[in-house]
């Protein structure tokens, strides 16, 4: 009986076991799959290509965190501001801007302000910060501290007595059957000349209007002075007021020996030029008998986050690794722009650039560009007549009363 019953025993207990063996296996519980991200960015045309190997590179950094789709369209720094605020909400997740676009951005609640602004402000310079921030408060990631004009010129043509003074360096630029390009139907560049004569231009406290006494009648330098200055350059046949495209092509194809411009045409200058390609401060200018320094407006290029953003933070991630000292040497080394970041602007590489060394040189002679929108065009519109030897004859002063009525308009 008791054998009878162990065996009974057994066989239920094998029974079981072929039970519980016969059942699926537990499925293991699976692994989250990672998000995507979507960011579109805003950049400059000829920054397409560092923009995508900087995406890549932010791939690989957050492997596993997330899945990103990047949307690259060109946007110019200078026309971003327009863009951006005619469709906030269906822009950017991340653009590039010039800085005198910041308060008109900020006013408008655009910019989502970065969150480590110690480690920002610590890790940039002083200027690049100042024209990052907005009554003290930073809105936005410093990418360059080269937003200026100096002068290149081809060493072959020009001696260096030559290259301190505009109007030798026309003259010698005509002897040679060249020109000395300059943009005068910018006013950012026409600044030049007036910066330092004492004489200004400036912002009100608004933020919207301006002061200008560019028509002075008084003082050891007059409106009228720099107007006829102006006037003596354009008539030389070693001068032509041309767009910073046309003095980039002028210098590819042999015409053009010197011209103001900025550091985005280092590469391309020497790559022309050779070893004759030169790069200096602005020189003086004669008027009214004394050599005047030409002026510039600097500034710097910055990265914003779009607080209208469905991503904002992974966007504030993407404009930090843009912006960060990887990589603005990497923007150093493919474009020649100078970094705001502190390391990336003393490395050997970045010191030893003629361009970066010609800016330093005229930052003395600078000052950040803030100007009210009323600006641009009474400028343009005044130089652009002295570029063609004043066609019209209206006297100068008629003319300079014009563009002060135009630029201090409300």
């Amino acid at each position: 009986m008791v054998r009878k019953s162990f065996f009974l025993l057994m066989a239920g207990v094998l029974l079981l076991l072929s039970a519980c063996t016969s059942r699926e296996p537990l499925q293991q519980e699976a692994e989250p799959a990672s998000e995507t991200v979507a960011l579109t960015v805003w950049g400059a045309q000829e920054d397409e290509e560092l923009l995508r190997e900087l995406f890549s590179s932010f791939q690989k950094q957050y492997a596993g965190q997330a899945d990103f789709e990047f949307t690259y369209q060109a946007q110019s720094e200078s026309g971003c501001k327009d863009a951006l605020l005619a469709d906030l909400e269906g822009g950017p997740d991340v653009f590039a801007f010039a800085d005198d676009q910041l308060a008109a951005l900020a006013a408008a609640g655009a910019l989502e302000p970065p969150e480590d602004t110690a480690g920002i402000s610590s890790a940039n310079l002083p200027a690049a910060v100042e024209a990052a921030s907005v009554d003290g408060k930073l809105y936005a990631y410093p990418l360059t501290a080269d937003n200026g004009y100096f002068l290149y010129y081809n060493k072959a043509y020009f001696t260096d007595e030559d290259v301190q003074s505009f109007n030798r360096l026309v003259d010698a630029a005509a002897k040679a059957g060249k020109v000395v390009t300059m943009d005068w139907s910018s006013a950012w560049y026409v600044y030049a000349f007036f910066g330092n004569t004492g004489m200004e231009v400036r912002i009100n406290d608004d933020g919207i209007t301006n002061s200008c006494t560019w028509n002075s009648t008084e003082g050891p330098i007059r409106g009228v002075d720099v107007a006829q200055a102006m006037l003596d350059i354009a008539a030389s046949p070693g001068f032509a007021s041309r767009l910073d495209t046309d003095f980039l092509a002028g210098v590819q194809e042999g015409s053009v020996a010197a011209g103001v411009s900025g550091v985005w045409n280092a590469v391309a200058v020497e790559e022309a030029w050779g070893e004759n390609a030169g790069a200096a401060k602005l020189p003086t200018f004669d008027c009214a008998g004394q050599q005047i320094q030409m002026a510039s407006f600097s500034g710097c290029k910055l990265i914003g986050v779009n607080a209208y953003s469905p991503e904002v933070e992974w966007a504030s991630r993407l404009a930090e690794w843009i912006t960060n000292e990887r990589g603005q040497s990497r923007r150093f080394a493919v474009r020649g722009q100078g970094p705001s970041n502190i390391k990336a602007a003393n490395s050997p590489e970045v010191q030893g650039s003629p361009a970066i060394a010609a800016l330093l040189a005229q930052s003395e002679f600078s000052q950040l560009q803030r100007v009210g929108g009323k600006f641009w065009d009474p400028v343009t519109e005044f130089a652009g007549n002295m570029a063609q030897g004043n066609p019209t004859e209206v006297p100068l002063q008629e003319q300079l009363d014009k563009l002060v009525e135009g630029v201090t308009a409300r």
